[in-house]
């Protein structure tokens, strides 16, 4: 029997490639779950606020009249649960696990809503993480979901790999901060989507600018902004900026995200609706 070389112009076996025949690795949901549209919100590194864009985005297409939900796909460092004050566990049955769900109706999954305690650490090796993922699509009883937000680990390693294979992404955010380091960094998030075929819908640049309570001028404490060259580069055309803000990081804090305004992400909002 022949072996594969890789090269179909000198190799005489035959296998999937050959034939056209592209191995697809994308996992079903349940079967009782309904979910319409997939964004997944990254980053190239961790600490830029991911978590808290993809709650925000979450609130506000809840607040537009659509049944939004977050799937915390960020296993090693959960914080969805914290940020919308919910301190219950998730529950199920032989059918499956049931989301917990926020007091406006946004449905959650996170490996913070299984533990006993939500600071008992996750040590778990890349395999088992990633499977926990698979599960959050696989084994959760989503109901009627116009939008889900999947808060992916920052990098481009195996996880948000598995999610980029295994969950069909309509599109993805990618979220960063003013430093001219992490734009680098950012660029790999995004090229990693163009590799998998995935649009990037927006920009969105973390502590962006800190406005004065008493001047109203606006400082650029982590230096000026990069996001219109990353954006233009690779064709973006939706970018956004979010200030830092004291009283948003409060409100992270106690839970209470559901109740914060700010016009920040509105506009991206406004695009997410019109898929």
């Amino acid at each position: 029997m022949s072996e594969c070389t890789h090269d179909c112009e000198t190799c005489s076996a035959s296998c999937s490639e050959r034939s056209g025949e592209k191995t697809s690795f994308l996992e079903q949901p349940h079967e009782m779950s309904s979910i319409k549209k997939v964004i997944g919100v990254v980053s190239g590194k961790g600490g830029v606020g991911k978590t808290l864009v993809t709650s925000m985005l979450a609130v506000l297409m809840n607040r537009k009249g659509f049944n939004s939900a977050v799937l915390d796909a960020d296993i090693t460092g959960p914080s969805v649960p914290r940020t919308f004050g919910i301190s219950s566990r998730a529950e199920g049955n032989e059918l499956g696990l049931f989301p917990v769900k926020s007091k406006t109706g946004i449905q959650l999954m996170s490996v913070n809503l299984l533990l006993e305690n939500d600071t008992d650490p996750v040590v778990w090796r890349g395999p088992v993480i990633a499977g926990t993922v698979k599960q959050f699509w696989t084994d959760v009883i989503w109901s009627d979901v116009d939008f889900m937000f999947v808060d992916m680990p920052p990098g481009t390693g195996d996880v948000p790999l598995t999610v980029f294979q295994s969950i069909p992404l309509d599109g993805i955010i990618v979220v960063t901060s003013p430093q001219e380091l992490v734009s680098m960094i950012v660029e790999k998030a995004v090229n990693m989507a163009g590799l998998m075929n995935i649009p990037v819908l927006a920009l969105v640049e973390n502590m962006s600018y800190f406005k004065c309570p008493d001047c109203k001028s606006e400082h650029r404490i982590f230096g000026e902004s990069h996001i219109e060259n990353v954006a233009e580069k690779h064709g973006i055309k939706n970018i956004a900026r979010l200030p830092i803000d004291p009283k948003l990081a409060a409100a992270c804090d106690r839970g209470t995200i559901e109740l914060f305004e700010c016009g920040a992400l509105d506009a991206v909002a406004d695009m997410i609706e019109k898929l």
